[in-house]
Parts: structure tokens; sequence; C-alpha cells
């Protein structure tokens, strides 16, 4: 049988050198995710906080041009 403490040294000293491998990927993803700026939110998060309320008026108008849409859509569906 093989010398099984040599074995689980070697593999101890592996698992130590993955561990400082995952450490300084780890390190440098987070230098990189603080490289975008802005409290490391995604540009969506913050686009989506920046927009501004929408006036009555402007839903009004989206509505109606959806409800055309949608019977441009069903008289193209009957032909």
């Amino acid at each position: 049988m093989p010398n099984l403490g040599g074995i689980v040294r070697e593999l101890k000293t592996q698992r130590d050198q993955a561990q400082r491998d995952v450490e300084r990927l780890n390190a440098a993803l987070t230098a990189l995710g603080n490289l975008g700026g802005g409290n490391g939110r995604s540009r969506r998060v913050l686009a989506a906080r920046k927009r501004k309320p929408m006036s009555a008026a402007a839903r009004k108008k989206i509505a109606a041009a959806q409800r055309a849409r949608w019977a441009k859509w069903k008289r193209n569906k009957q032909n």
C-alpha cells in the first residue's frame, strides 16, 4: 500500500494552493467591480431609480397607441 501520509500532505498542499488562488481571484473581481463606480450597483438599477414619473397624458397616449396596434393586429389576423 502506498504511503498514505505523503498523499494526505500533498492533497493538503494542493488544497491550500487552490484556496490562495481563489482568494486572489476574489480580490481581482472586487477590484474590477469597483472600477464601474456607483457603490457596486449595476447601471440597470441606477437607471431605474433615475426614471421620472410619467404624466397621465403620456400614459393615455401610450395606451391608445397600444390599443391601435392590437386592433390592427386583430384585423390582419382575421384576413
